[in-house]
């Protein structure tokens, strides 16, 4: 590759990195073009799966403050930007590797927390945003100050109030798990938007280089 389509590759793996939320990196060795094109529909608009180069995308992530563990980044490579719901995504990864074994999550990172290949799944199993959030709206309404920093919350938090309020009984004070959640920084998983490849033969496979 010539250098100025690498300065060029990884300056657009950068502004991926540095704009996604959350990042789930897979291997797709064996998977045809069509296949993958079919996992970039489900992935939806708010997800961009790209294929790429290790090498360039070391330098990407390391350019973007981003820590990649080294093995994660071996053989053939495509990654998931998540700038929509994580979950969301996450299901849809896990779903279509259980229709198509080929595609193999191998982890990523998630509010700038590194991901296991367990982890990103038990991302997969969490409610959406939205739907934890409705949860607690009624806890909410009476704590409006929390309220506002509770909505630009990690998921992981969000997650973590709406099981605490699952677990009070009636009558047990709702601000303590409402404040920890709002305060404590943690995290779980996002990607970006979804280029449409063009559709392909299915016998036909990709055919990016790993290194």
């Amino acid at each position: 590759m010539p250098k100025e389509e690498k300065v060029s590759a990884v300056a657009e793996l950068t502004d991926h990195f540095a704009t996604s939320s959350a990042a789930v990196i897979t291997e797709y060795r064996g998977l045809t073009v069509k296949q993958v094109t079919d996992l970039r529909r489900a992935l939806g608009q708010e997800t961009t799966y790209a294929v790429v180069k290790n090498t360039l995308t070391r330098r990407a992530a390391a350019e973007a403050g981003v820590s990649i563990a080294p093995e994660l980044l071996v053989g053939p490579t495509a990654i998931a930007f998540v700038k929509g719901d994580p979950v969301q995504a996450a299901k849809s990864l896990r779903d279509f590797a259980k229709a198509n074994p080929l595609l193999v999550i191998k982890g990523g990172y998630l509010d700038g927390k590194t991901l296991s290949a367990g982890e990103v799944s038990k991302i997969a199993d969490l409610e959406s945003r939205e739907v934890l959030l409705s949860k607690v709206a009624g806890v909410l309404k009476a704590l409006p100050t929390r309220a506002a920093g509770l909505f630009q919350a990690p998921l992981s938090q969000v997650a973590r109030l709406a099981k605490a309020l699952e677990e009070k009984t009636p009558g047990e004070a709702v601000a303590e798990p409402i404040a920890e959640a709002v305060a404590e920084p943690e995290a779980t998983a996002e990607v970006a938007e979804a280029p449409e490849a063009a559709a392909a033969d299915a016998s036909e496979t990709p055919a990016e280089p790993a290194e």
